[in-house]
């Protein structure tokens, strides 16, 4: 397969310089049907200018994963019971709320998922913009106005002047969503996380989104953690991919190692079950049969057997390791696909 990134300016502001290490984090949630280990175990570098991406099907972990990071997650039911979040020398799952209060949304912000819940119903947009930069900017009203007007007007919001001083409500929720995207931007973080960014905007503004966000990375170094489901977006604007399945990393690559040259079985199923371009008209999407495991009853072995066309018997006792791959990054399976003979099998 042929890697489909296209390098951006940002990659001139890219360095070694890691802002953001996360190790061994394990999240859970106490639910009616069991304890469901959302998060096994993850963990990844962030380096200065460079955008992750994490993919991988709902309910895989990727959300809960930045939530963590972030200090979000509601304890109870959910509960971190391991890991660690390095910010700046600070251990950001370990931080009092008051500090870092202070580091969310200022040097950290965040594009959630959901547009239509994330904004509060009974505030403006402009009281909700310049709360912000009021906050972490120290910045007066006239001025913080004005700096809302501007975030409004860059993420494509026609007549910002007057639609600053609307409700949430009299926005649709593509709009909604550029409202959110401008919040997170105000501050110029050093991190940004975006979840599912511009699954609420149409192709053209998605585009300029897009383009918003690689423009503060080339200024700023602004690292970004991308989550999405957009094979396209994560081809075109991420360094590094994450692919996620059952709470854990399945596979860490590059992102043209991952086009070119997937390992895992999983990521090779993700891949094939996209349309491309470069294929006939008539050729066959090849879906993943069957459905992600339940996560409150997780069986022994490798969370994916049931799905894989390529399991044996040790893949059904035995839970695959990250390992080192024979071209670049890490894959988590006993089997390496290119060099060893395998039997498909059909998926039960």
């Amino acid at each position: 397969m042929a890697s489909t990134q296209s390098h951006t300016a940002a990659d001139s502001k890219k360095t070694d310089e890691i802002l953001l290490s996360v190790d061994d984090l394990r999240v859970q949630f106490n639910t009616d049907d069991g304890i469901v280990q959302a998060v096994r175990g993850l963990s990844f570098d962030l380096k200065r200018g460079e955008t992750l991406g994490i993919v991988g099907e709902s309910g895989s972990g990727k959300s809960v994963t930045n939530l963590a990071i972030m200090g979000l997650i509601p304890q109870p039911p959910g509960k971190i019971t391991s890991g660690t979040a390095m910010y700046q020398g600070k251990d950001l799952l370990k931080l009092p709320i008051r500090e870092l209060s202070e580091i969310r949304g200022n040097r950290i912000a965040m594009i959630f998922q959901d547009p239509m819940t994330a904004l509060n119903p009974f505030l403006t947009v402009e009281e909700q913009l310049t709360e912000v930069t009021r906050k972490h900017l120290k910045l007066n009203y006239k001025d913080s106005v004005a700096h809302a007007i501007e975030m409004l007007k860059k993420v494509g919001i026609a007549s910002p002047e007057k639609r600053v001083f609307d409700y949430p409500h009299q926005f649709s929720g593509g709009m909604r969503q550029r409202v959110m995207i401008a919040m997170a931007l105000s501050c110029k973080p050093d991190i940004l996380i975006a979840d599912e960014p511009t699954t609420a905007l149409d192709v053209t503004i998605q585009a300029q989104i897009l383009e918003l966000m690689q423009q503060l990375q080339e200024e700023e170094g602004t690292a970004i953690i991308l989550i999405t489901h957009d094979l396209g977006v994560i081809a075109n604007v991420a360094h590094r991919v994450l692919v996620m399945y059952a709470g854990r990393v399945v596979e860490k690559t590059s992102v043209s190692e991952l086009f070119a040259d997937p390992r895992h079985p999983y990521s090779i199923g993700l891949l094939e079950s996209i349309p491309r371009i470069d294929e006939r008209n008539d050729a066959q999407l090849q879906p993943i049969p069957g459905q992600p495991p339940d996560m409150a009853h997780l069986k022994q072995g490798c969370s994916f057997y049931d799905r894989c066309p390529f399991r044996q018997d040790r893949c059904l006792k035995e839970d695959p390791l990250l390992v080192a791959s024979p071209s670049a990054g890490q894959f988590a399976c006993f089997v390496d696909v290119d060099n060893t003979p395998r039997q498909v099998v059909e998926a039960e």
